[in-house]
Parts: C-alpha cells; structure tokens; sequence
C-alpha cells in the first residue's frame, strides 16, 4: 500500500460501523474515522470503554458526529441478537456506508495437539461465526447504500498456517475465505469486500502473542490508519476482492 493522504472531508455524512470499537485498532479507526466526517456506530464488549471512546469523538471532531453505542458480547451473540441490531440500526440511520470487523480473540498460542477445546471454539465463536452473522444481517443495510465497503481484519497467519498459531490461523483462513465468497457473489453491486491484514502493530492483543517483544519496535494503531482510510472512503470504490497489508513491507514474527 502506498502513502495515502486522504482529503478532510473524505468520510463526511457516512455511517460506518466498527466492532471491537473499545480499544486497540478498532478504537483508532474510529477516532480517526470521525476526524474525517464519519457517524459511527460503535460495537464492543465493555460499555465504559465505548463510552469513552464516544466521548473522545465528541470532543476532537470538528465535524459534529452522530455516534451510537451498542454493548454486544460475540462470544454469545445470537441470530435474533445480530438482526435486532440491524433493525435498531435502520430506525436510525437509512444505510450503512461501511463495516468494519475489527473484533477478535487471539486464543492460545500452542501446538495443535495442545488447543484447549473450549478456547478454540471460542475463538471460532468471535473471530468467524459472530462475525458472519454480524454480516449477513447488515448486509441490506450495505446494499442500501450508493456504496458500500465492508472490510474484515486478517493476519499473515491467516494466508499461509504457522506453528503454535491454532485456532487463531484457522479463524483468519476462514475469515479470508468469507471475503471471497462475498466479493464473487456482490462484484456486481455497490458493495466492495477487502481484508486488511494490519501486520505487528502495539495493541494489548500483540503483546499478549509475544510477551518478550520491545512494543516500541512496532508501528502504533494510529501510523497504519492510511489503508483503513483509503478502502473506507470513495477512493477505493473500484478496489474489491482484496487482501491488503497495512504494513507491506514488514516479515511476519517479532519485531526486531
């Protein structure tokens, strides 16, 4: 990805929904989708941490935004719970601009023989089927818009396996799999369907993968915003079917 600067008003009246909005990249991608004009519509575990997060868009965007919250567990999220949000959704918003899937869980770092059984279906939970279901019932919520970017989170892991990676590998294999089921069956519309694979970025869910890293040696979430901007605003409108890198130039594994 090259350097992207977007124009300030790149995001202006468009409605884009994040989840695992809290904190870490999801919690930049707001902030910085607010800076260019965006509503957001914040999903996440912890009601205290959207809160602030809310209140920080609130209070840096020269924009005014409309900002809703929405406190959703995707451990036990449900199809009723997934179709209740996109209705409450549309009484308030005609469409939706973007999504986001920011939100996953990094499981136990552990050879396969060594997967706890309950955590990997809980990362299978998170990082796949809540997920889908998030998808499936904001997706006329998408097509309803003139366009319409939706865009999942990846990892290196998730293109070629590695080692100890388990559940966490498996869930982005399928995670790239889901966008290219959808790009092949919207390439014809107003929706546009890409990965982004965020690279070593200094989040809590990084340090928890490598304890022994230095965190300074790692691009914060903020320096890799330019590809989240870019494949959110109309730049990006031919641009579908694509596993991106926020950081292409980086090797997988720690920082050195």
């Amino acid at each position: 990805m090259l350097p992207y600067q977007a124009k300030a008003d790149l995001l202006k009246q468009k409605t884009i929904l994040i989840t695992g909005a809290g904190d870490g990249i999801g919690r930049d991608a707001a902030l910085t989708y607010s800076r260019y004009g965006a509503n957001l519509i914040l999903v996440g575990r912890t009601t205290a941490k959207l809160e602030q997060v809310k209140q920080e868009i609130i209070s840096n965007s020269k924009f005014t935004p409309l900002v809703s919250i929405y406190t959703l567990d995707l451990l036990t999220i449900t199809e009723s719970q997934c179709h209740e949000l996109a209705t409450d959704i549309s009484q308030h918003y005609p469409y939706l601009d973007g999504v986001l899937h920011n939100a996953s869980i990094l499981g136990k770092i552990a050879p396969i023989i060594d997967q706890p059984i309950k955590l990997w279906h809980e990362v299978i939970q998170i990082n796949v089927n809540a997920t889908f279901m998030l998808t499936q019932a904001l997706l006329p919520l998408q097509l309803q818009a003139p366009n319409s970017s939706l865009i999942f989170t990846t990892s290196s892991v998730g293109r070629r396996g590695r080692a100890n990676w388990g559940a966490y590998s498996v869930s982005k294999f399928a995670t790239e799999g889901l966008m290219q089921v959808l790009f092949d069956e919207y390439k014809d519309t107003n929706l546009r369907v890409n990965c982004i694979n965020p690279g070593g970025t200094r989040t809590q869910m990084r340090a928890n993968a490598f304890p022994s890293e230095d965190p300074m040696q790692l691009k914060t979430p903020q320096e890799i915003m330019p590809i989240y901007l870019y494949l959110m605003g109309e730049d990006s409108i031919k641009e579908s079917g694509v596993s991106f890198d926020a950081q292409p130039n980086r090797r997988p594994g720690v920082a050195i």
